[in-house]
């Protein structure tokens, strides 16, 4: 995890990586609770046996699940100490360029497109690629925008 002192600092790095997230593991569970929350059970998701015979020869993740983890991504990419406080405050782009497997392991890469001071914080705009570990293709690119309280 890179660690920067004050949110200030981050205006200097507008077209740079500025972390990059732990791992995380995509299994059956969180497929299937996922698919609970939000009444999304396609069979590409959550059968295993019909997605054996399907595209890709087993269960893949939803793509707004993918999405969701990135909230989990940011907390273990940077961390910014005086920032008392974050918001979602929108994407701007999102794109699923390839699946995520179920058992991927994937993981985000954060690079500042833009900082925007506004009094008491700043709203940071960042470039998000999500990798699977083992292939070369994003599985998710997004544009994010976050306010952040100093």
């Amino acid at each position: 995890m890179r660690v920067f002192k004050h949110l200030s600092e981050l205006q200097t790095l507008v077209g740079q990586e500025i972390g990059v997230s732990d791992w995380i593991t995509v299994d059956q569970q969180r497929i299937d609770l996922f698919a609970q929350s939000t009444g999304d059970h396609q069979w590409i998701h959550v059968d295993p046996e019909r997605a054996a015979k399907g595209p890709f020869g087993t269960t893949i993740a939803h793509g707004f699940l993918t999405l969701s983890l990135l909230p989990e991504m940011s907390a273990t990419a940077f961390d910014v100490e005086d920032a008392h406080m974050g918001v979602n405050y929108g994407l701007n782009k999102v794109r699923f360029t390839a699946p995520v497997p179920v058992n991927s392991r994937v993981r985000g890469r954060f690079k500042l497109m833009a900082y925007e001071p506004f009094e008491g914080g700043a709203l940071i705009t960042s470039q998000v690629t999500m990798e699977r570990e083992g292939s070369g293709k994003p599985v998710c690119v997004a544009e994010s925008l976050a306010r952040r309280y100093a």
